[in-house]
């Protein structure tokens, strides 16, 4: 499951998402953020970056991941219910985790960093092609000279084979909330609507009903390549399935970009 923002907001779900969302491994993905610095620090000869944006955040496992390792982090989220939960979360660094609840396409930030991750898809919640150059502006206008963009979207594979028609069931470790997740995929418009569903146990054992809808469009490599070149950004490199092997397979499900300003 991905976080929102543009096809519709969390709110009941966000109470939730951590339990059904278990499996995410936000340590890979931290190791593959911090690897992606590397490469750009020793190509450009650079410090690697301290001032870190964690845009459309979630819930911030991601973001107290790399405050732990030592980064400055601020994180923003469109939805407030995500964010509330983020906020929960206590820095491991002793810092003070900054929390901003902004959406992406219009987010202003009190001064520029030195780096902006946007992981998990969130991009594919920009349903409008406009908004996903308005949102590259922004990254762009608050990044620090050499500062990086690190974002994934969701493949055309993981569209029209994984999401499809297809429908999902999840249920959280403790078994106090079960979650049907069903698609519909658009070929046409390239959209894929999820209609989900929360039964969560109650303290009388009864179980009370959520319904929730998202929804994702599919952003092809070569649109996003090319938004990153008209906003000003160089050094293109795409990764896939938070791997830095740029080798492409016929399944993958993320394609993994990263720009410097």
């Amino acid at each position: 499951m991905s976080r929102n923002d543009g096809g519709g907001q969390f709110s009941v779900l966000a109470k939730y998402y951590d339990a059904l969302n278990c499996s995410a491994d936000y340590i890979e993905v931290a190791d593959y953020i911090e690897e992606v610095f590397e490469i750009y620090r020793k190509q450009k000869n650079q410090k690697k970056p301290e001032l870190v944006l964690d845009l459309a955040c979630g819930t911030g496992n991601l973001t107290v991941e790399l405050d732990k390792r030592g980064y400055d982090m601020t994180g923003a989220d469109l939805s407030a219910d995500m964010l509330s939960a983020a906020a929960s979360k206590k820095s491991a660094a002793g810092k003070n985790i900054l929390w901003l609840n902004q959406d992406m396409r219009s987010f202003e930030l009190y001064g520029t960093v030195d780096a902006v991750i946007c992981c998990f898809d969130s991009l594919n919640y920009i349903l409008c092609e406009e908004d996903i150059k308005k949102c590259f502006g922004l990254v762009y206008n608050y990044l620090n000279p050499g500062g990086l963009f690190i974002f994934d979207v969701n493949s055309k594979y993981k569209f029209e084979s994984v999401y499809a028609g297809n429908n999902f069931a999840l249920e959280s470790k403790r078994k106090e909330v079960f979650c049907s997740w069903q698609n519909y995929y658009d070929k046409k418009n390239q959209t894929c609507d999820f209609y989900i569903t929360l039964f969560v146990r109650q303290p009388d054992g009864r179980y009370k009903r959520y319904d929730e809808t998202q929804r994702e469009k599919y952003h092809g490599e070569e649109f996003l390549k090319e938004c990153l070149v008209n906003t000003g950004f160089g050094d293109i490199n795409i990764f896939y399935d938070f791997s830095v092997s740029n080798i492409r397979r016929e399944k993958h499900g993320r394609v993994c970009f990263a720009a410097a300003k």
